[in-house]
């Protein structure tokens, strides 16, 4: 890991707040414009083992991402809040950065104030889908083109 400092830019809008069917998520008191860096979180790494003989068994399982040569990586802050929505629904992007362990959250499109900020999880969710919007093809998570080429533009 990288030991350099890193700004950890806040947006003071954000709130956490209940949703009736997915619980505690984050929401926006303010429009958020496309391209705005939302979040910022540093992670925790945890090693095959740790995750194997521990994690996994725990609620952290919930939270974690996949992360390089096969380990799991547990965000902190907002980064552990951010609720589900199938790919091409959710506003929120996420960038690992693997050399500096962390994860940025940017916004794929405007977001107008109140609304929840959602990131798409993938394929494999282990709860039903509730979604503020309704599609026939929810399952689908991969990312959708728009999204990649505008992630893939951000610098770290």
């Amino acid at each position: 890991m990288d030991d350099s400092a890193v700004q950890l830019p806040a947006l003071g809008c954000l709130e956490l707040r209940s949703h009736a069917q997915r619980g505690r998520g984050v929401f926006t008191q303010q429009a958020i414009a496309k391209g705005t860096l939302i979040h910022i979180s540093p992670v925790l790494v945890f090693s095959q083992a740790e995750y194997s003989e521990h994690g996994k068994h725990t609620c952290l399982d919930h939270y974690t991402y996949c992360w390089k040569g096969g380990t799991f990586a547990l965000a902190l802050g907002l980064g552990s809040m951010f609720n589900h929505e199938p790919s091409g629904l959710e506003n929120v992007g996420f960038v690992r950065d693997m050399d500096q362990a962390l994860i940025k959250y940017v916004a794929l499109r405007d977001i107008p104030a109140g609304d929840e900020l959602c990131i798409c999880y993938g394929l494999n969710v282990w709860f039903d889908i509730v979604s503020d919007e309704v599609r026939g093809d929810e399952a689908d998570c991969s990312p959708p083109e728009a999204a990649d080429d505008f992630l893939s533009s951000i610098q770290l």
